[in-house]
């Protein structure tokens, strides 16, 4: 077709039309489309995000086994099942068993609240108000009841909508992982598609580069982020237990938590060894010996994570850090991965925007080539 004829139809008011109709036509599609995936959305993410941080898992079991990948993600998914949904279970029967049993004590006038221990008193931040309230309540529980009626309805409902909530997320999350065994068994197929959408959407040339990165910092901050957390979080666990500390295990949540968060540790410590050496038993050597792991054990992450957030990576740990902080802030735990791998993204484009603009140099025809 000549230029005239193309001409042409690029100045026909009817064409423009066609165009402008398929246009709207496919933006409805890609709206209708969203709509319909945006319930699914995190929680394909989710398995994505497990698909790519358990592939290296999954090619040991591969090697080591020596089955192909799709028994290997089949039975790391059984596992991970086992690990998670078998205490679910069991501590869903327990807590379901516990309340009916508290209900009926409380409807036959037989509930006793046991006095509280003097310990308890002693419990960093919260322990001389905890104390009050508990032997007021052991003292006289139907007065204690009817003082703070409205008080304990509200908390009645905000925890059970918090237990609610967390089953719920907890069976989502289970079920991504069984998403994310069934990306794992069809990983090859899977990788060569991602490959020709990036492609596609960035060109040849950059596209296999930016899938790379993005799959690399997604287990940069699996590894870096959330490994490191978890890490610091037994390390604390275990010198709280040392200490005396009472509710070790769930000020060591606190510190996985605050980990994940980007919340240096120390914060915690530092209560903690104000309680340890404020409660006045133990000998001093004693309270020295734990004083110095906790402070080591509260500063491990300045260490480990420049080691793991970020190795390999062409993206400075900086980079992939506040990308992790700021998905976090704005979209909860998936954000950790999504604000890294879009900053890792957006900065490898910019630099290469950046370098690609550069003027290439042409030699000066009056220049010495050999420099003299």
């Amino acid at each position: 077709m000549d230029a005239p004829e193309n001409n042409r139809r690029a100045s026909d008011p009817s064409a423009l039309v066609d165009v402008a109709v398929r246009l709207a036509l496919l933006a409805l599609l890609a709206w209708l489309a969203a709509r319909a995936f945006a319930p699914f959305l995190s929680f394909m993410m989710w398995a994505l995000v497990l698909a790519i941080s358990l592939y290296p898992l999954n090619q040991m079991l591969v090697s080591k086994t020596g089955t192909s990948k799709g028994r290997a993600a089949c039975l790391l998914v059984l596992l991970m099942l086992l690990l998670l949904g078998v205490p679910t279970v069991l501590l869903g029967i327990s807590f379901v068993d516990h309340m009916l049993e508290i209900y009926r004590e409380f409807s036959r006038g037989s509930l006793a609240v046991p006095p509280p221990k003097p310990e308890v008193e002693e419990w960093p931040l919260v322990g001389d108000k905890l104390y009050a309230a508990w032997q007021s309540a052991s003292g006289n529980l139907d007065a204690f009841i009817k003082s703070y009626e409205q008080q304990l309805r509200t908390i009645s409902r905000e925890a059970a909508t918090a237990v609610g909530g967390m089953l719920a997320k907890l069976l989502a999350f289970i079920g991504a992982f069984i998403v994310a065994g069934i990306m794992l068994a069809y990983a090859a197929p899977g990788e060569e598609s991602s490959r020709r959408i990036f492609s596609r959407i960035c060109g040849p040339r950059f596209g296999p580069e930016l899938l790379d990165l993005s799959v690399a910092t997604v287990r940069s901050v699996t590894s870096g982020v959330i490994g490191v957390a978890f890490i610091q979080a037994v390390l604390l666990g275990i010198g709280f237990l040392l200490g005396g500390v009472p509710a070790a295990g769930l000020l060591a949540l606190v510190a996985l938590l605050l980990g994940i968060a980007q919340v240096p540790a120390i914060v915690l410590v530092v209560p903690v060894l104000a309680w340890i050496w404020g409660k006045g038993d133990g000998s001093t050597g004693a309270n020295t010996l734990v004083t110095i792991y906790l402070v080591l054990a509260g500063l491990a992450d300045n260490v480990l994570k420049p080691l793991m957030l970020g190795r390999g990576l062409a993206v400075p740990m900086p980079v992939i850090l506040l990308g992790a902080i700021g998905g976090m802030i704005s979209a909860g735990l998936i954000g950790l991965f999504i604000g890294a791998v879009t900053l890792a993204l957006a900065y490898q484009i910019f630099w290469a925007w950046v370098h690609g603009a550069e003027p290439e140099r042409t030699p000066d025809p009056g220049a010495d080539p050999g420099g003299e």
